[in-house]
């Protein structure tokens, strides 16, 4: 008998991407999943321990979503809807909650199965916690294929190799400072010189106008493809993965180094000066002792080979399919 699954999608990028990769990773002949689209007032800011088991910090249509029949399992991705998980398991006990990402101590015990990255190990633990490398996410070989299809053709006039950049930004109260900034922009620089070839670059919203401003003017003599925070045209992302000979990335978000692992190509991570936190240190050193990417700043990075990819999504698929 197929089973309901309901996935509670937010606005946060990262863990949307995450959870699609767990879900196209389900057998759909087992488990049929339901995209519940959350949408948040300014309350939902409030700690978890204050939300409780309710839709404090839910819009009013994001409730009327939350009705019965209620699904078999819950899929949670990130903080803010953990109340909203244990909101439903109050309503309906035989529900199975999933969480993705450690959900603090409020409501850790509702939780059938809790998946939690390595680096995060030392946050509170629990006999319902699975620890994974990295993070789960969607690109598969038929993402890859479709994106590659739809974007070739657009980047087809530039130099090749080319070189996809994804570059984040700020994190919790570290910025992204002008000085890693003028940092990044040398080494993509010093990088195109020795294998020549575009840039396929994206910043983000935590980038700042100002870093951005200065990754810019360093690689402004570089061809390239651009699609910059508050640009209006179709994002290119996944074009990029997909055509990309190479990537380098940002080591602030764990969603964007996973997915470019996820590609099987050469990954360059770039690190920066006090900027990065001790849990995002352990996952870069995790990637580059696997060999799923290099430091941009090693010697000889340009010769890199990956040995390894990652992807958690089946891993994660697999064990849903077995609560």
């Amino acid at each position: 008998m197929q089973k309901i699954l309901w996935a509670l999608m937010d606005d946060r990028r990262g863990s949307i991407g995450q959870a699609l990769g767990v879900i196209g990773a389900l057998n759909p002949n087992k488990i049929k999943c339901e995209e519940k689209n959350i949408v948040y007032t300014k309350t939902a800011a409030l700690p978890n321990w204050i939300r409780g088991k309710g839709l404090l910090g839910l819009t009013a249509e994001s409730k009327k979503l939350l009705k019965p029949p209620f699904p078999d399992y819950v899929l949670s991705i990130s903080r803010r809807t953990v109340p909203v998980a244990r909101y439903i398991k109050k309503l309906s006990p035989q529900t199975k909650l999933i969480q993705l990402m450690h959900p603090g101590k409020t409501g850790l015990s509702d939780f059938s199965l809790v998946v939690v990255p390595e680096h995060d190990r030392n946050k509170k633990a629990a006999p319902n916690i699975h620890y994974i490398v990295g993070c789960p996410h969607r690109i598969t070989e038929d993402f890859l294929q479709q994106a590659k299809t739809e974007w070739e053709a657009e980047f087809a006039g530039l130099p090749k190799p080319l070189t996809a950049v994804i570059v984040g930004g700020a994190i919790k109260k570290k910025p992204f400072s002008e000085e890693n900034a003028l940092a990044l922009g040398q080494a993509l620089k010093n990088f195109k010189q020795k294998i020549g070839g575009s840039i396929l670059i994206t910043t983000s919203r935590r980038t700042g106008k100002k870093a951005e401003q200065i990754i810019m003017n360093e690689i402004k003599d570089i061809p390239q493809y651009t699609f910059l925070w508050g640009d209006t045209k179709k994002n290119p992302y996944s074009g990029f993965l997909a055509c990309a000979d190479n990537i380098i990335v940002t080591g602030d978000s764990v969603s964007m180094c996973c997915e470019a692992t996820g590609t099987g190509k050469p990954i360059y991570l770039f690190t920066g000066k006090n900027w990065l936190t001790a849990k995002h240190q352990r996952f870069v050193q995790s990637l580059c002792e696997r060999r799923c990417a290099a430091l941009i700043d090693d010697d000889n990075a340009e010769t890199f080979s990956p040995q390894n990819s990652l992807n958690a999504a089946r891993e994660i698929a697999e064990l849903i399919e077995k609560l």
